[in-house]
């Protein structure tokens, strides 16, 4: 999730809640004011009412054709004495002067007379439909609120992206960052205290990766400078001992297996230091390559070391698979995966190589599937074939990552199937 999603989430929870809670508030604080006033009102004739009664004087017609109603009666001193003195309540009562049944305030107190009696008035009055009230407040605060909240997260939106503009700026920057090519950097006198430090810091990065990336590229050229001239010349002369005629056969024997195990040393080198390279991606001659032409050049010196073995080789081109790439680490990619084929194919068995637009396939007989998730590892031998580095198929993952290619492997039907997608 994005991180502007993710605030913007957030905030609209926390919104929602804030505004739901303000919302039942304000209901409640309309209708305390509502209930307030009809109380005072009432409040204020049912004390017009008990003055008459207790004065004497002549009582008004229950129904004065305000809407308003009252009772009054004698009740007993156990009655009043079970009751407060004075309620409100809400309940539906019969309008006399509509003719129909409405919500009412209504006010019921006690209150003595001078001969020690005790009489209770109840006042009515109509009050608005809470019901109709409630739906009111709802449509009004889902519309308000509704648009409140947009408009908070519009303006919140605006503020953020525009705040946030120099880390996307840097986001970019990082995304098309190559260690060994010249970029520009960072701009370090933005507004914002937190993104300057973090441009400075993202510039100091970039610069050490450069002295140490110039100090690695050095360190390889220097490395196989050294250990390459060694190792040749270790070979020469075991190669002018073995010529000797007068070692026995078993110090001839011996010199051999130490002669196959300089060989096996010095392709080791060679592998790890183009792996160095493909890493440090110090190849730099890219160009347009056609995958299936560039293996037809190669498949011809592999033919005859298959069909000793009596390997069928079949070549089915759909399309030119179109790469850009360096030319050398594309002859790498296609000579490793063809003598990795001819490694697990067993004798008689068949290799298939399938090119189209955007794909490559290369599928092998095969007896038993290889360990998917271990065979792109540096220096593991599946089934410890002799003379291998094990550096084989790490050279071709390492050379997909560099240019982006998808690689996969699969065991279907008794074959071994390594694919490459662009």
């Amino acid at each position: 999730m994005k991180l502007f999603q993710l605030v913007m989430w957030r905030m609209s929870a926390i919104l929602v809640v804030i505004l739901t809670c303000w919302a039942v508030l304000f209901y409640v604080a309309v209708m305390e004011e509502v209930n307030d006033e009809v109380d005072d009102s009432l409040s204020d004739y049912a004390e017009s009412l008990i003055l008459r009664s207790l004065s004497g004087e002549e009582m008004p017609a229950t129904n004065n054709g305000s809407n308003n109603q009252y009772f009054l009666y004698e009740v007993s001193a156990q009655y009043a004495a079970s009751y407060p003195k004075i309620s409100y309540r809400d309940e539906m009562i019969y309008i006399t002067a509509k003719g129909e049944t409405e919500p009412a305030r209504v006010l019921m107190t006690i209150f003595q007379k001078d001969d020690g009696g005790y009489m209770e008035l109840v006042v009515y009055t109509p009050t608005i439909e809470k019901y109709d009230l409630q739906r009111a407040i709802l449509g009004w605060i889902v519309f308000l609120y509704v648009l409140l909240l947009l408009m908070i997260l519009a303006v919140n939106a605006w503020v953020f992206y525009r705040n946030m503009r120099p880390l996307y700026t840097l986001l970019q920057w990082l995304e098309n960052y190559r260690l060994g090519t010249k970029q520009e950097p960072l701009d370090e006198s933005v507004r914002i205290v937190e993104f300057r430090k973090l441009n400075q810091a993202a510039n100091l990065f970039s610069e050490r990766s450069e002295q140490l990336y110039e100090q690695q590229k050095l360190f390889i050229g220097n490395a196989s400078h050294e250990m390459q001239t060694p190792l040749a010349i270790c070979r020469n002369r075991l190669e002018m001992l073995m010529e000797d005629d007068t070692l026995s056969e078993k110090q001839l024997s011996e010199l051999m297996k130490t002669h196959r195990t300089l060989e096996n040393l010095t392709r080791l080198n060679k592998s790890l230091l183009l792996l160095c390279k493909i890493e440090n991606r110090q190849f730099t001659d890219v160009k347009p390559i056609c995958l299936n032409e560039l293996l037809m050049h190669y498949l011809d010196d592999y033919k005859e070391v298959y069909a000793y073995r009596r390997v069928q080789v079949e070549v089915h081109v759909e399309h030119c698979f179109r790469l850009e790439m360096s030319e050398s680490l594309a002859t790498v990619l296609l000579t490793n995966l063809l003598k990795n084929a001819f490694v697990h194919t067993e004798e008689g068995g068949t290799i298939t190589l399938t090119f189209t637009t955007s794909s490559f396939e290369i599928r092998n007989t095969g007896e038993a599937p290889l360990n998917k998730d271990r065979i792109f590892e540096r220096f593991y031998k599946e089934g410890k074939k002799e003379g291998s580095t094990g550096l084989g198929l790490a050279l071709v993952d390492s050379i997909c990552k560099a240019y982006r290619l998808r690689l996969s492997y699969r065991f279907e039907d008794g074959m071994h199937i390594f694919t490459i997608l662009s």
